[in-house]
């Protein structure tokens, strides 16, 4: 607090003691603790750009670190509220805020910040942009600050590959990606490592994005619509931005595995009611799914589907406490939403490597 001080008219000499005085008095107010929290020590904070990010988040290490991860959720170890979206009214972009905490023998906070500009691609730019911050669970310090573009879609792919792994035939070989993306590249690299694929469908919404994606991808070819690449898949991935259906449950062949990614909000689906109702549903998490997958409420608001559709978390599955493919002509969706726990998992993962590779900046916070 300040304070005015009217000082009446006095000699420079009185004036000079008055201001002695006053610096003294203000010693003995807090000065000698301010002094004290200035010199106390800086927290030292890991940033990683988004090269850094992905030159260190490697898939096969990222897959293992999101299996632990959602088993642990399973298990209760991560305390998870639902995401925060801010809608500014009348903006096309909106700002998504998704905090969890991890107990155990390093407790930590995590935070995702995800800023969603749907114009950004005509820029060259991901719709998506932000950053992944861990804190000291004990403290609360900042120990780390991370681009989270990357490790959303190398984390998010990561999840899609563990699924497949467990939910998947074992004979798995036809691959079909819908939706040319960010997001599609990673996940053929993740269904790579999940199965031994001997061929690779990419539609997408231009036969160009299809095309040009096919050309960098051994195995892949691109085809002119969805169906084309989903009928006779073995494995099928939608990573689209739709909030339309682009995949129809008449054309999923029986024993076909999907992983549903790109629908995140209550609002949008990739599939229609009767994929949805054909096939057995694993979500990351039962309380996300039941309010924002719109994969799932919108099939519920149809009647395609009742209240007990879900089978069970994928963690649960991973965990061994519950079934995941019961027969071989089972069709099964993975409904993904993405969950602050593979962030936070994510972020720690690259935390490490940072440390054993000398990768990153640190900055005296």
């Amino acid at each position: 607090m300040r304070y005015a001080i009217l000082l009446p008219e006095i000699g420079a000499n009185s004036c000079d003691r008055v201001v002695r005085r006053l610096r003294r008095r203000n010693e003995g107010l807090g000065v000698t603790a301010l002094r004290s929290r200035r010199e106390a020590p800086l927290t030292s904070v890991l940033v990683l750009s988004h090269k850094e990010v992905e030159r260190l988040l490697d898939m096969p290490g990222c897959m293992e670190t999101m299996e632990r991860a959602l088993v642990a959720l399973a298990r209760g170890e991560f305390h998870l509220p639902l995401r925060q979206v801010v809608r500014p009214p009348g903006e096309s972009s909106f700002f998504g805020l998704m905090p969890t905490y991890r107990a155990g023998s390093r407790p930590l906070y995590g935070l995702k910040t995800n800023a969603v500009f749907p114009s950004n691609p005509a820029q060259g730019l991901d719709r998506h942009q932000g950053s992944v911050i861990l804190y000291d669970g004990t403290t609360g310090e900042v120990a780390a600050i991370m681009n989270a573009t990357p490790i959303t879609a190398i984390r998010t792919a990561a999840v899609s590959g563990v699924a497949t792994r467990a939910l998947a035939r074992k004979d798995a070989r036809e691959l079909a990606i819908v939706g040319a993306g960010y997001q599609a590249q990673a996940h053929v690299a993740a269904m790579l490592q999940a199965r031994q694929f001997e061929r690779i469908r990419i539609a997408s919404r231009t036969y160009d994005s299809a095309r040009l994606l096919a050309a960098e991808l051994p195995l892949a070819s691109a085809v002119e619509t969805a169906e084309e690449a989903v009928r006779g898949a073995d494995v099928v991935c939608t990573v689209t931005s739709s909030v339309e259906p682009v995949v129809f449950g008449e054309w999923l062949e029986p024993g076909a595995h999907v992983n549903a990614v790109g629908a995140c909000f209550p609002h949008t689906r990739e599939l229609d009611g009767g994929a949805v109702a054909r096939a057995s549903l694993v979500v990351d998490r039962r309380e996300s799914a039941e309010h924002e997958a719109g994969d799932y409420l919108l099939a519920l608001q149809e009647g395609a589907i009742t209240a007990g559709h879900i089978k069970a978390e994928l963690g649960e599955v991973l965990a061994g406490t519950a079934p995941g493919r019961t027969a071989e002509d089972e069709i099964t969706v993975f409904e993904s939403l993405g969950l602050a726990v593979e962030d936070l998992a994510a972020a720690e993962y690259l935390e490490r490597r940072a440390r054993e590779t000398g990768a990153g900046t640190t900055v005296e916070f």
